[in-house]
């Protein structure tokens, strides 16, 4: 049974940084590509960064300079370092395979405010 766990959310201030977990099991971890979503209360789910089985790196335009993905193959677990938060970086945040698989797990809040 495939599992995604996220975790590392939680209430910052603005300019704060956290670093966000996702465990994942059920799945050859390091043959996949794995990917970072975002969803702000009342939008769409939205691409946040990438990261191949190789290690390669794409992000959004406008997160690259401030968040950084890796990932741990032997702990199964991607990351994402977010840095010098902003009010509006307030989101769930899911992690996914790429291509999706059709369950995602229950993502981790992250919310920015003062």
């Amino acid at each position: 049974q495939v599992q995604l766990v996220e975790s590392g959310g939680g209430l910052v201030q603005p300019g704060e940084s956290l670093r966000l977990s996702c465990a994942a099991s059920g799945i050859i971890f390091s043959g996949n590509d794995m990917a970072w979503y975002r969803q702000a209360p009342g939008k769409q789910r939205k691409f946040v960064a990438r990261v191949s089985a190789s290690g390669y790196t794409v992000y959004a335009d406008s997160l690259k300079a401030r968040f950084t993905i890796s990932r741990d193959n032997a702990k199964n677990t991607v990351y994402l370092q977010m840095n010098s938060l902003k009010p509006e970086d307030t989101a769930v945040y899911y992690c996914n395979t790429l291509p999706n698989l059709p369950t995602w797990g229950q993502g981790t809040q992250v919310t920015v405010s003062s």
